[in-house]
């Protein structure tokens, strides 16, 4: 997560979200922030995305000793989203209590982009508790994307190596 001053942007009305959804994302996020798990860095953070469908699901941070294998909150929204079979996400909200704009960090925005268009109003906590409303693409310009229909099966790989040859090719690129 970061913190920062975004700059004041758009009201939601020049997003495709209603100030009611937009309440309703907010509070979510800010009820599933409590149950987060941060014991070392003591970040509390809440997120909860907004499917096609309307449905809303939310996820918290689950630190644990090695950080590296640490659970962002929105990654942890998301993940839920995608189980109950949610394929596109059309907005989410990220809080951290007492941090206005917690912005999702790098991972959790191309997390975002693979679920949703540069458009995805992201709703952040403003000073004051007001919302505050960005466009992903703000956050993470020119998103990488494959087309997963462009993206080649795998292929086979030979039951074993021919005769005298080994699989291991010393840790270089595939022969």
């Amino acid at each position: 997560m970061e913190t920062g001053s975004a700059e004041a942007g758009p009201s939601p009305e020049t997003f495709a979200i209603g100030a009611e959804e937009v309440a309703r994302l907010l509070e979510a996020a800010r009820q599933v922030a409590r149950n987060a798990w941060a014991p070392y860095s003591h970040f509390l953070v809440g997120a909860a995305v907004l499917d096609d469908d309307g449905r809303l699901f939310v996820g918290c941070n689950v630190e644990v000793a090695s950080y590296r294998l640490t659970t962002c909150a929105e990654q942890a929204a998301v993940a839920a989203a995608v189980a109950a079979g949610a394929r596109r996400i059309r907005a989410v909200a990220v809080v951290s209590p007492g941090r206005p704009e917690c912005l999702p960090c790098g991972a959790c925005r191309q997390t975002l982009a693979e679920f949703a268009g540069p458009g995805l109003p992201v709703v952040l906590e403003g000073p004051g508790d007001r919302p505050h409303l960005i466009r992903l693409e703000e956050l993470l310009p020119r998103a990488f994307r494959l087309d997963p229909a462009a993206v080649p099966a795998p292929r086979e790989a030979p039951a074993a190596p021919a005769p005298g040859l080994s699989r291991d090719t010393g840790g270089g690129a595939p022969r």
